[in-house]
């Protein structure tokens, strides 16, 4: 019964959000009657668990997603974004318009453009290309998750994405841990799901299905309108890549003499390092995506009438901030439910079984993370939640097996990018509201690519295992 409460709980926040209602709202209220299912007390479990883990969180990681988001909205207002994505699609055309989708989406989102906004960047070009090819649009996005939310998002070494900035406070690692481990699960989950969709695509034509006439969300590209060169509208993603590795290795381990952090209790350097790197490198990128478009606006201003004058940073700058908002409250929310669940009597029997499992930590840890993923629909929250109850216990047991912490950090992050994107995952529903679908039209093909994510995690933890290669 109190594993049952867990799974109702996690049923009727699924079927809300397939419907269409705000997981920010529903996620506490289905927590709560978890809990009183459960024999837990309303209103104490609402403001000591649910409340203070959501805040928690929002203390945590708020300049990553405010600092995120701003870059994203600048790269998006300057040009930059859409650059990237018109000069990509229009080299690899509309016979290779899978593959064009998958890699501007990689580029963009291992360059530190947030998920959202490379999914509004890149889903007028996709639509083109598809159209254009008379691919079935459904799989507009199973192309964008493949190249967004899956190798880049949290197998690559040093991506700037939150996924995989969340391990290094509790391994003590940085955004590049265990490279060879995140190379090597890139690469098959990158092989495996362009098969997938070209397979599915070949399918679906073959059967007399093209394009489809669609009306929603149509999108119209503008061609006169002025942009950066490719050139320099990668310059902001290299910043961002290349500071946050500068910041990493050489600046921050010595920025700081010891006599002076001693004076705040508590503070290791080791955990809070790849938060700091990326602030400063997301600091760069977004000083030089807004000289992008200080510029370019201005040529925009006294250019032929066709062409759109750009926003104002004032305007860039609030939309970014007040997009940040909303990304990190739907978070939190489900970091909220999360932990009221793993409070759950159901739940402490479910993460008994897998710390007492008779094989590898990093096994156990892939399993708990994307259990939890799965529960909150969220990578970062799922990882958060199965990281503060069980982190500590898996750094000592990876250390008693002789397994190094970087690879619990990629192994944590590749997990967590799982099951996540079940139908209430925001993400999700997000990228559906963009492409004007449904997830009766376009589900099956994300969770198909969810899938290859989530199984190519342990062959990488045979293959680390096998080889000592980290």
């Amino acid at each position: 019964m109190a594993v049952l409460v867990i799974f109702l709980a996690l049923g009727l926040l699924m079927l809300l959000a397939y419907r269409g209602y705000p997981v920010i709202l529903f996620a506490p209220v289905l927590a709560v009657l978890a809990a009183v299912l459960s024999g837990l007390p309303l209103l104490p479990t609402y403001t000591e668990v649910f409340m203070v883990k959501a805040v928690a969180y929002v203390k945590l990681y708020f300049p990553i997603f405010l600092l995120g988001a701003i870059f994203g909205k600048v790269m998006d207002d300057s040009g930059a974004a859409c650059s990237i994505a018109r000069g990509l699609t229009r080299r690899f055309g509309g016979r290779q318009a899978i593959l064009a989708v998958v890699l501007t989406c990689a580029v963009l989102t291992y360059g530190g453009v947030s998920l959202f906004v490379v999914a509004f960047a890149v889903y007028p070009f996709a639509a083109a290309l598809f159209r254009e090819a008379d691919i079935p649009k459904r799989l507009i996005p199973a192309a964008i998750t493949l190249g967004s939310f899956t190798f880049t998002m949290d197998s690559l070494p040093g991506t700037p994405q939150i996924q995989n900035i969340i391990p290094t406070s509790y391994f003590k690692t940085t955004s590049f841990a265990a490279p060879i481990t995140g190379i090597t699960g890139a690469f098959l989950i990158a092989v495996i799901g362009l098969w997938w969709l070209h397979r599915r695509k070949n399918k679906l034509m073959s059967n007399g299905e093209g394009y489809g006439d669609h009306t929603l969300n149509e999108p119209a590209i503008a061609e006169d309108e002025n942009l950066p060169a490719i050139w320099l509208s990668v310059i902001p993603l290299i910043l961002v890549l290349g500071g946050n590795a500068l910041f990493t290795y050489v600046v921050l381990p010595g920025w700081y003499p010891e006599t002076l952090l001693k004076q705040y209790e508590g503070l290791d350097i080791d955990q809070v390092l790849g938060v700091w790197a990326l602030i400063l490198a997301l600091v760069f990128g977004i000083a030089f995506a807004i000289v992008l478009q200080w510029y370019y606006r201005r040529k925009s201003a006294v250019g032929a009438d066709k062409v759109l004058v750009k926003p104002g940073l004032s305007r860039t700058l609030t939309a970014g901030a007040t997009g940040s908002l909303l990304a990190i409250m739907n978070t939190a929310s489900e970091v909220g439910f999360g932990n009221v669940i793993a409070s759950l009597p159901g739940f402490k029997s479910l993460a008994d079984f897998l710390l007492t499992m008779k094989t590898s930590p990093l096994i156990s840890e892939a399993l708990s993370i994307n259990v939890l993923a799965g529960i909150t629909g969220s990578a970062s929250g799922g990882m958060s939640i199965a990281l503060d109850t069980m982190g500590a216990k898996y750094l000592a047991w990876a250390q008693s097996a002789g397994i190094d912490p970087e690879l619990l950090h990629r192994i944590a992050s590749m997990a967590a990018g799982g099951m996540d994107s079940l139908p209430h995952n925001g993400a999700v529903i997000t990228l559906l509201a963009i492409c004007g679908l449904t997830h009766r039209q376009s589900y099956p093909d994300i969770f198909a690519v969810t899938v290859i994510k989530t199984l190519v995690v342990p062959v990488v933890i045979v293959f680390s295992m096998m080889t000592g290669l980290v």
